[in-house]
Formats: C-alpha cells, structure tokens, sequence
C-alpha cells in the first residue's frame, strides 16, 4: 500500500461509479424501447436484462463487502479496548486483521498471552482459534 498523505487519501474504485451509470442505462434504455421499440431493432430489449442483472450483482457485491468490512473495522476496535482493558496496553504491534477476527473467541484469562504469541510466531487466524482453549462466543457477528 502506498504512503497516504492529503493527495492520496480518496479512494474511488470502478464500482462505485458503475451502478450508478449502469442504472441510468437500463432507465433510459428502457424509456427509449417504451416510446420507439423500432431503435436498435431489439437489440436494446436484450441488453436491458444483462444490464440490470450486472447492476444487481455489483450491488449485492458492493454491499456485501462493505458489511465485512464496517465488521472487521469494530472488531479491531473492540478487541484493542479489551486488551488495553485486561493489560492497560494496546494491541501489540503486528497483528493482522484475521488474527484479530480470531482472537476475538480467545477467553479474557487467555486473551493477552495468546496476542502476544500470534505476533511471536506469526499464528494464522486457524492456528489461534485451535490454541484457545477456553472459548467465548461471538453470538453478534452479521
């Protein structure tokens, strides 16, 4: 990832911009065939559908990965406080964003030995679910 800085913070992937574009199409193409069907000579009564069903499917995509995202955001953040409060110490540098998802499940008694060694050993987010031994269930994840 590059540095960011004022002139690289803003982000605009393609998706963004291609629902929108891609729902005034399907309007406006519809709106054509309502009042001239004879433009394109149903041509545009077949690109409507594939229109509209790439539509959906980069909304349904867009939104899904937005979800996971806005989760693993909180998830950070709640993991972060619980170990300051168990420890008085942020997270210890290094740790990625799975092995934060998994230690999530990892007891309060456990929780900060088990950070510390995910960083040491480099633990995958299946090797820390498999080292807790008292498990704590996450009931709230979307």
């Amino acid at each position: 990832m590059q540095i960011q800085n004022y002139a690289t913070h803003r982000r605009y992937p393609i998706r963004r911009y291609y629902l929108p574009v891609t729902a005034s199409l399907v309007f406006f193409g519809a709106l054509a065939n309502l009042c001239c069907p004879e433009i394109l000579g149903g041509r545009l009564t077949a690109i409507l559908p594939v229109l509209t069903g790439g539509a959906l499917l980069l909304g349904w995509f867009n939104s899904s990965v937005m979800v996971h995202k806005v989760q693993d955001r909180a998830i950070r953040a709640e993991e972060n406080f619980r170990h300051y409060l168990l420890t008085g110490k942020p997270l210890p540098d290094g740790l990625g964003k799975g092995q934060i998802v998994a230690l999530r499940f990892a007891s309060n008694e456990e929780f900060p030995e088990l950070a510390a060694r995910a960083v040491a050993e480099k633990l995958r987010g299946e090797a820390i679910k498999k080292s807790i031994k008292q498990w704590r269930p996450d009931t709230y994840r979307a």
